[in-house]
């Protein structure tokens, strides 16, 4: 247990990551009950959806690797995802031997409707925070998330 100040700070800052993380496997969990989807299907939604925000071309290949699932595993939840209405798979821009898969309007208007209400509530507890405090929140969890994703060699 942390004696200082200090200490007791990033305690209650971890576990406050901690609880974060359990509000989000409660959201996942409901997004999926309410999609009618299974837990890797609604991630790739999600996965798309944010590279969609940057305007990132998404390969199968790119999907397997953030979702660490098979070729094999991918080809079949893009299978369901399409035949679903919520994913197409068109040529790539640049390589016509590519293929890369973009989301449709009935994947968009899904989502946000399930996960609109959520986004709101979310930017209204944003509302009382700095802009400065906001870029520290940012930070923060990019730190977070590089923490938890760095795979170092033993």
């Amino acid at each position: 247990m942390p004696a200082d100040e200090r200490g007791l700070l990033v305690l209650g800052a971890l576990e406050a990551v901690q609880v974060f993380s359990d509000a989000l496997d409660q959201m996942k969990g409901s997004l999926r009950g309410e999609m009618g989807m299974n837990a890797t299907d609604v991630a790739a939604l999600r996965m798309l959806i944010m590279r969609e925000r940057s305007a990132a071309v998404v390969q199968p290949q790119d999907i397997a690797k953030h979702l660490s699932i098979s070729t094999a595993s991918t080809t079949k939840l893009l299978d369901r995802l399409s035949r679903s209405g919520h994913v197409e798979r068109r040529p790539h821009p640049r390589d016509r031997r590519a293929r890369i898969v973009v989301l449709t309007d009935v994947a968009r208007a899904d989502f946000y409707r399930h996960f609109g209400e959520r986004l709101v509530r979310m930017r209204h507890g944003m509302t009382e925070f700095t802009d400065d405090e906001l870029r520290a929140i940012v930070r923060f969890l990019a730190d977070m998330s590089a923490a938890l994703t760095e795979t170092r060699s033993p």
